[in-house]
């Protein structure tokens, strides 16, 4: 994996362009979300995104699942830096943190919007930032932990279409 730097963010490699978006003869962009399976807090809002988006643009994998973290070349310890988002049309492109969130809140419906707001606003980029790291870092004191590490009904793997829930 690539390192994380001091900002949260997973350094992407240097390209001269960014990828392509996919055209409409492409299968529909995925995502891969690999959040923390035993934060109260992280299953909430999974379980909530699952809800809105049914396994269409997004699919999960916790933290804890060290096998799937070893196909992406991602440690454990680049995962307490943030959840982290895999573009799996080009899986070099990634995102961590506070970016991981954001992203997540532009690929939904009507989200792109909201994003762009919050970036345009002076300084809300930089309070959104501290204040993720605040959360993440005292997630399971403010939270809670769970005794089990929550299983997503759409994991990385799971093929659009198929009945994967767990």
């Amino acid at each position: 994996m690539t390192k994380v730097s001091p900002t949260n963010k997973i350094n992407k490699p240097s390209t001269k362009s960014e990828p392509e978006a996919p055209n409409q003869n492409q299968p529909q962009s995925r995502y891969k979300v690999i959040y923390d399976g035993n934060c109260n807090l992280c299953v909430s809002l999974v379980q909530m995104l699952e809800k809105l988006d049914r396994g269409q643009k997004f699919t999960y994998a916790p933290m804890q699942d060290l096998e799937t973290l070893a196909s992406f070349g991602i440690s454990a310890a680049d995962c307490e830096m943030g959840m982290i988002l895999i573009n799996a049309n080009f899986p070099d492109q990634r995102w961590q943190g506070s970016d991981a969130a954001e992203e997540i809140g532009r690929l939904l419906p009507a989200g792109a919007v909201f994003v762009a707001a919050y970036r345009s606003l002076p300084g809300m980029k930089w309070l959104g930032d501290r204040t993720y790291e605040q959360v993440r870092d005292n997630r399971y004191a403010i939270f809670g932990k769970r005794d089990r590490t929550y299983q997503s009904a759409y994991p990385i793997g799971c093929r659009q279409g198929q009945n994967c829930k767990v």
